[in-house]
């Protein structure tokens, strides 16, 4: 495997090389092929409306929350209908649960996969020029085809995931996915249409110096969690906080460090939501060699009860997560 990995050619396309890499995939059909493709073709939709969102009425609030109490920014629902609109066309997705919507989404009884996506994570940041990201994450169904069971095919552990990715809208727009078999990157070129390898075989450093916290909310983390950041700031660890996860995650990802979204006295169970943000970067993580934890224990291995249940996330280089989780638990 680590010779394929050492062998990838950057400039080729993502089309390409998913066709080329389709025998990794478990049950190879094609299904989950055409998935990853509806999912890139929805995110550059999205990335020419985000390109153009301080010039027509795209930005700013809805005047209404979605099922994680944040305000609905005008392009969350613009993304959401995007990318449930490619899903449903493409057909190989019997479900999908969103941050914006209450319930599963049906979209094909016949599908043998389960999406789980944020659309357009940071939202609140666009109208600033800040990045932004979608999330998404794919499972496959363990039902035969017809109505899918939300506590057998939808609620499953993010172990159970067969791809995962990310979708950052920044300076350039990048794609970065994976089926468990490494990380691969690729940079949107906007006048062809087409992503391209840009970052093959994607590692996080085993160590780093970044540590990602919002740090306004010291006071309503637990001690641990302020041990962690004590050691960091003793260790003159330098601090970069965006707001966005998606850029934050990338960022200490190629750079290497650790993200931290802790629980607080008012988020006892944390904030980020676990089916389709903290499973999916968890699963990127460990691919890349990094390490995703609540506090406790590995993420991918807690069982969801709740299509929004929110967990406490840790992730970033093995070192500095398990750092963590030691100061935490003492």
């Amino acid at each position: 495997m680590e010779e394929s990995r050492i062998a990838l050619p950057i400039g080729v396309t993502l089309d390409r090389f998913i066709k080329n890499n389709q025998e990794q995939f478990q049950f190879s059909t094609g299904e989950l092929s055409q998935l990853l493709r509806d999912i890139a073709l929805a995110s550059k939709v999205v990335n020419r409306e985000v390109s153009k969102a301080g010039l027509i009425d795209i930005m700013g609030s809805m005047g209404s929350q979605n099922m994680a109490g944040d305000q609905q920014q005008k392009l969350d629902v613009l993304a959401n209908i995007r990318f449930t609109r490619a899903l449903t066309k493409g057909g190989e997705a019997c479900a999908l649960i969103s941050e914006e919507s209450e319930t599963y989404v049906d979209l094909n009884n016949d599908g043998k996969y389960v999406i789980a996506i944020d659309p357009l994570d940071g939202s609140s940041n666009i109208d600033v020029n800040v990045s932004i990201g979608t999330i998404f994450s794919i499972y496959r169904r363990k039902s035969p085809a017809g109505q899918p069971i939300q506590s057998f095919d939808i609620l499953q552990k993010g172990a159970a995931q067969v791809a995962a990715g990310y979708i950052l809208y920044g300076s350039s727009t990048m794609l970065v996915y994976t089926t468990g078999h490494g990380v691969n990157g690729f940079t949107y070129e906007p006048s062809l249409g087409e992503y391209f390898l840009s970052h093959p075989n994607m590692t996080i450093p085993a160590n780093g110096t970044i540590y990602s916290v919002n740090e306004g909310l010291t006071n309503s983390f637990s001690e641990g969690v302020n041990k962690y950041i004590y050691y960091c700031k003793d260790k003159k660890y330098t601090a970069r906080y965006i707001g966005s996860l998606v850029a934050d995650f990338h960022r200490n990802m190629l750079k290497g460090g650790i993200y931290l979204y802790p629980a607080t006295s008012k988020d006892k169970n944390g904030k980020l939501r676990l089916m389709y943000e903290c499973n999916a970067l968890a699963f990127i993580a460990e691919q890349a060699g990094g390490k995703a934890s609540d506090g406790k224990g590995r993420i991918m291995d807690v069982s969801p009860l709740d299509l929004h249940q929110r967990s406490p996330l840790f992730i970033g280089s093995v070192q500095m997560v398990e750092q963590a989780e030691l100061l935490i638990q003492s």
